[in-house]
């Protein structure tokens, strides 16, 4: 009878119909409210936190990096450093948009993304990134913006290296290179997880060591050789010419640092805490540091060796800050402060290259001290972030790795982009241009009358 009456009931097809659409509901009801749970929702609190930081790294730039810069140069050529500070910045953070996001944070290569979202596409208000474990995420523009920025002050880093003797022409020519040939594939390698390179092998890099210090301070070095040395270097005084510019630009770049290394954590939680003592921590000791290794050389500590130790302890804990803990922050400013002292005094007279504003003795010095340490530091046992298992002479070797792959291939990349421009532009300026000043020679401008 039971069966007789299913059968009549399937014939009807009203009732087969509406037994079905019962069925799938009391079905399918729960999966459909797990898929909504785990539907990301976007937190307002870490957006504001991510615009907030966002501004502070083009607080770094223009004005904190120009103005640290200007200061350290003479003064017949201090326009000519803001210019190119702000014209690369604003050069690279258009090429950004147009084609380097896609390729640094899009695509499953292990070395580069590909062109999918070329010129922003699919990215629009209602598109998402940076996905947390929580659920919470990011809008895309928000993380574009972001990282925008960071692609723009390294650029506008390597500008130090070359200063008061390269064409305008030719530094913009070359940041576009280097920047598609070089900066992309190294973030994409250490930052887009899980198929990035670098990232796939476990490499620490919490806010761009490797991708912004070492990869900028090497192409920095590169130039030093390849442009030459300034008109007149080791015979004449070349002193900075406004300390003072060079003390706001260092006091703003600290205070930017906040964003671009606590805001990494890419969330407004315990972890960008952690990096923003850390940050804050760092620098401090590595000022004091500088300071103390310079009064017991020369004498005197100087205003200029106090702006420069605390660039070296912000670039020092850059990789570790979001994973080493507050004491492991402080041994690694002092320990990166130390050894950039060495880098731009001993190592520079080794090297024998005028690289006028020390890129590389301190970013790439400090770049490179700052990544070994965070795998040291970041163990459980030193009051890091790492796991129980974690393995200190391991992780030091993946650092190292990261550190020489950085290093190779920014180098190498660099010469190709220095000959190119060289071959189309020419690299320097004529040399009467240069001991007049490139302020009025490149730009028709003066910083001061005279």
């Amino acid at each position: 009878m039971k069966d007789l009456m299913l059968f009549r009931h399937l014939r009807n097809p009203a009732a087969w119909i509406s037994s079905s659409l019962l069925f799938g509901l009391l079905f399918l009801t729960p999966q459909l409210h797990a898929q909504a749970a785990a539907a990301p929702v976007v937190n307002k609190g870490d957006v504001a936190w991510m615009l907030t930081s966002t501004l502070l790294v083009i607080l770094m730039t223009v004005p904190g990096l120009a103005l640290f810069y200007g200061g350290l140069v003479r003064s017949k050529n201090v326009l000519s450093v803001l210019m190119q500070v702000m014209t690369v910045f604003s050069l690279l953070v258009v090429l950004w948009v147009i084609y380097g996001y896609t390729l640094a944070f899009n695509g499953g290569g292990a070395f580069i993304g590909n062109f999918d979202k070329l010129f922003l596409k699919g990215v629009g208000v209602d598109s998402l990134a940076a996905t947390f474990t929580d659920g919470v995420a990011l809008p895309e523009y928000v993380f574009v913006a972001f990282q925008a920025t960071f692609a723009g002050i390294t650029g506008a880093l390597i500008v130090g290296s070359f200063a008061e003797r390269m064409r305008f022409r030719a530094v913009l020519l070359f940041a576009a290179l280097w920047f598609t040939f070089a900066y992309l594939p190294i973030a994409h390698m250490v930052w887009y997880g899980p198929d990035g390179f670098l990232f796939a092998k476990g490499a620490l890099d919490f806010a761009g060591g490797t991708v912004v210090h070492i990869n900028a301070g090497i192409a920095g070095l590169v130039g030093a050789y390849l442009v030459g040395p300034r008109v007149g270097f080791g015979k004449e005084n070349m002193k900075p010419h406004n300390v003072s510019f060079t003390m706001i630009g260092a006091a703003l770049l600290w205070v930017g640092w906040f964003g671009f290394n606590a805001g990494s954590n890419l969330e407004a939680n315990a972890g960008a805490a952690l990096a923003f003592i850390n940050t804050l921590l760092a620098t401090a000791a590595a000022v004091l540091a500088w300071l103390l290794i310079e009064g017991m050389t020369k004498g005197k500590s100087s205003m200029v060796g106090g702006a420069s130790g605390a660039v070296a302890g912000l670039v020092g804990i850059t990789p570790a800050c979001g994973t080493v803990g507050p004491m492991g922050a402080l041994v690694i400013g002092a320990v990166a402060s130390l050894c950039c002292v060495w880098g731009v005094t001993g190592l520079k007279k080794l090297l024998k290259a005028d690289d006028t504003l020390d890129v590389f003795g301190v970013h790439g010095v400090g770049g490179i001290v700052g990544a070994l340490l965070t795998g040291i530091f970041t163990s459980s046992a030193l009051g890091g972030t790492g796991a129980a298992d974690f393995s200190i002479v391991h992780q030091v070797g993946i650092q190292a790795l990261g550190v020489g792959i950085t290093l190779l291939w920014s180098g190498v990349i660099s010469v190709i982009a220095y000959f190119v421009v060289k071959a189309i532009f020419g690299l320097r300026a004529p040399h009467e241009a240069e001991r007049e000043g490139l302020d009025i020679t490149s730009h028709g401008e003066s910083a001061y009358d005279v």
